[in-house]
Order: structure tokens, then C-alpha cells, then sequence
């Protein structure tokens, strides 16, 4: 039932909740105190605050999903809001391995890895994660998430000190903070400013870590330069590579293969198996001691049931596949050059990302969200991104893009983006 504006107006009053009259030591007869705040009247207030601000995020119910097209509340819409960078989810070497699996072992693995929970799938799979990536070992967790809040609970102790990029995913905001760290966030990219929170504790035990390829953003952190100020500043590099893996480098193996950087120079590595893998989980890969460190002391891992084993053997073909079908990622970098060609003619006011995330900067929350109205209008899913999510001021439509979209999909998409109303003092498209 939606929030009534009376428990809003009920919010802002002094004194809403009732007043409990108590005895007690010290306070005399007749002394009151405000009755405990009730925790779920406060998070419906919540949203209704956020709903009046026109930035309440709602559910989106996929009925159905062939290649890039998507079935939605009964229309076939062409999306452009997946993650499924190399267009894997659906190929049919990943389902024959999930299906034979499934039949061999079963649905759910049972229990914890440390229990009875690590199956054949999973240690299969960590071998060719840690051969991919140049590591020595990898550690499967059940989401990137739980993968980053684990590494940095087992990393980080109360008054060390964690130094983040401000457009950090907040996964890697959370772990620091709940690791009890504290965290510094310099401006992003600033390598300088980066430099300067470490050398204001020269004596913390220090871990800088980084998104490889930014979400929201969808540019490349500079790693090298961050890890040659790692290593001047005795502070350990970690990056999550979520969406790097299989985009970029050579074979795939991510932003930091692309950067040249090795195990030593960037010592924690996570990345996630349900984006260009087009699965599910994630995984930290790295030395033998930071594996065998995580396996002692992050409870995320400890903790938590296994993933099936029949998925693990599903990412397990889908990185063979990754590694080896270049023209995956060619097809990709095509089809970005293809659409960032476009909308440079068009006066697009697009980002400036190499990636497979194209976002749109429109300002204006209301703006993004009719514009995203407007290209469904046109058959077309791109998803309005809003604050919080995004900075005030810098809401944007965010594009994604795979190796399974067409020309003629990029073209479509261009032609929509073309036809958008302007927003109020704009030049040009959009």
C-alpha cells in the first residue's frame, strides 16, 4: 500500500511516536521518554520521500529473452541495458555443460565449500580462473558482492587505511566500511590525489583498490600508474575487473592483462562470472597465501552455500569459450566504434568510454527518465540511470552494448537517439 502523505507530514514533527511515562533511578516519578522508533515506519518514509522525488527504482519483470531481444509486459523489446558483453547466456556449448552437470550432481550443491560443498565443477573452474588471469590460485564466491565484501573483511583491520576511487562500485565503499578501515576516496582517476591520502598515514597498513572498468562510467581506471604508486607507497593494489573480463586484453583476461600489470604488481584481483561470461558468481584470484588467507578468514565464503555445481560447469565453458573466440571481442570493439562514429555525428553528448558501457550524459534525472520512456516507446530498452546511483546533476541513460547486437540494431538505436526531444537550452540531439 503506498505511503500516505500525512505519515510524510507525521515525519517532521517534533514528537510524532507517543511518550512512554517511566520510573527508574535518577529520573523521577512522571519522567517520559519518546517511545523507540519504529524501523519500518522510518524506511517506509524513506521511500516515500524518494518516490516524491521521482527516484523510486521499481522491478522490471523479463518474461522472455532471445539474444539481445527481450519480452516484456507483453512487447518485444531490443535491449541495450545487458551486461552479456560477448552475448555468452544463451550459447549453446554453456547449457549442454550446465544440463550435463545438473544430471550428474544434482541442482544445489548441498553446503558450504569447506563442508561437503566443493565439488569437481568448482575446483575445475578455479584452475582455468587462476590460468586465464596469470594467478597462482582462485576462490569462487557466489556473487561479486559477497566476493569483495569477504576480501576486504579478511584484508583490512579497524584503523588501517583503504583508499578508493569516488566512483568505486559500492561493494568496494561497503567492505571498507565494514572492515571498520577508513576510507579515503580521491577525485576519480587522480592519481595525485590518490597519492596524497596514502602519504597522510605513511605508517597504516595500506590497500588502494579500484574498479578496472568503471560501471556507471564505463573508462578504464589508469592501473599502471596506480600500481607504480602502490609499490612507492608499500599499499596493495586490488581491482575489480567485473566488467574488463573477457572485454579486454588479448584473451580476455581483463583490464589489468590489458595494463601489463602482474600478480605481484596487482596482488588481489576480483572479477565476476555473470557479465561477459554470461553466468553467474564471481571469483578472487591471486598467490597461493592470499587464497589460502581468504579460505581462513573471509566469511562471505566461510559462510554460504556453494554455488551448484552444474553453474560452475557452465562458467567453466564459458571462459574456453572467452579465451579462445577472439572474434568475439572483434565483433564488440566494432560494434562500439560503430555507435560511438554515430552519435558523434549526431552531437551525442556521449561519455568518453572505450568500453561496452556507452553512457548518455543527459543532467537531469527527469530528463533520463522520459528519455528512457521514449526509446521503449520505439521499441528499444536503455535504462535510466538516477541518483543516488549517480551523482546529482549527472543522470544519464547507460548503454551497453554485445557482440551479439547487428548493424542494424546499432543503426536502429542511433535513429532513436536521434529523434529525442531536446532537453531545455540544448543545441542539438538530446
Amino acid at each position: 500500500m503506498p505511503i500516505t502523505p500525512s505519515l510524510h507530514q507525521a515525519s517532521k514533527l517534533e514528537s510524532p511516536l507517543p511518550q512512554a511515562t517511566i520510573g527508574g533511578e535518577g529520573r523521577g516519578e512522571g519522567a517520559t521518554l519518546a517511545s523507540r522508533p519504529d524501523l519500518l515506519e522510518r524506511l517506509a518514509i524513506q521511500t516515500f520521500e524518494r518516490d516524491q522525488a521521482n527516484l523510486r527504482r521499481r522491478l522490471r519483470t523479463i518474461e522472455h529473452a532471445e539474444g539481445p531481444w527481450l519480452e516484456s509486459d507483453g512487447r518485444r523489446l531490443l535491449g541495450f541495458c545487458s551486461n552479456d558483453y560477448l552475448g555468452l547466456s544463451q550459447h549453446p556449448q554453456l547449457i549442454a555443460a550446465l544440463k550435463r552437470a545438473a544430471d550428474d550432481e544434482g541442482v544445489g550443491s548441498g553446503s558450504a565449500h569447506l563442508i561437503c560443498g566443493h565439488r569437481r565443477e568448482h575446483a575445475q573452474l578455479e584452475e582455468a580462473l587462476a590460468e586465464w588471469t596469470g594467478r597462482e590460485c582462485a576462490l569462487l564466491f557466489s556473487t561479486g558482492y559477497m566476493a569483495n565484501l569477504g576480501t576486504m573483511q579478511a584484508l583490512l583491520a579497524r584503523g588501517d587505511l583503504c583508499v578508493q576511487d569516488k566512483l568505486n562500485h559500492a561493494c568496494l565503499l561497503d567492505g571498507a566500511q565494514l572492515a571498520g578501515a577508513e576510507l579515503k576516496r580521491y577525485p576519480h582517476a587522480d592519481i595525485e590525489a590518490a597519492a596524497r591520502q596514502l602519504r597522510s598515514r605513511p605508517d597504516a597498513a595500506a590497500l588502494l583498490a579500484t574498479d578496472g572498468v568503471f560501471s556507471m562510467d564505463g573508462d578504464v581506471a589508469p592501473l599502471a600508474a596506480l600500481a607504480a604508486l602502490c609499490a612507492r607507497e608499500h599499499a596493495t593494489l586490488m581491482v575489480d575487473d567485473a566488467h574488463g573480463l573477457g572485454v579486454l586484453g588479448d584473451d580476455g583476461a581483463g583490464s589489468v592483462r590489458a595494463a601489463g600489470l602482474s600478480q605481484r604488481e596487482a596482488p588481489v584481483l576480483m572479477a565476476t562470472l555473470g557479465k561477459a561470461l554470461g553466468c553467474s558468481g564471481a571469483f578472487v584470484a591471486g598467490s597461493a597465501a592470499l587464497i589460502d588467507g581468504l579460505l581462513q578468514f573471509a566469511r562471505p565464503y566461510i559462510y554460504t552455500t556453494a554455488m551448484p555445481p552444474a553453474l560452475a560447469a557452465a562458467a567453466c565453458a564459458a571462459v574456453e569459450i572467452a579465451r579462445h573466440e577472439s572474434w568475439r571481442r572483434e565483433k564488440l570493439q566494432a560494434t562500439i566504434a560503430r555507435f560511438r562514429t554515430g552519435a558523434a555525428q549526431l552531437g551525442l553528448p556521449l561519455m568518453d568510454s572505450p568500453s561496452a558501457i556507452q553512457p548518455l550524459l543527459l543532467g537531469d534525472a527527469q530528463v533520463a527518465l522520459e528519455a528512457a520512456q521514449a526509446l521503449e516507446r520505439r521499441g528499444l530498452l536503455v535504462t535510466a540511470i538516477r541518483p543516488p546511483t549517480v551523482p546529482q546533476g549527472r543522470a544519464r541513460l547507460r548503454i551497453t552494448l554485445s557482440a551479439a547486437h547487428t548493424d542494424e540494431h546499432i543503426d536502429r538505436l542511433l535513429d532513436a537517439l536521434a529523434a529525442l526531444p531536446k532537453p531545455a537550452g540544448a543545441g542539438g540531439p538530446v
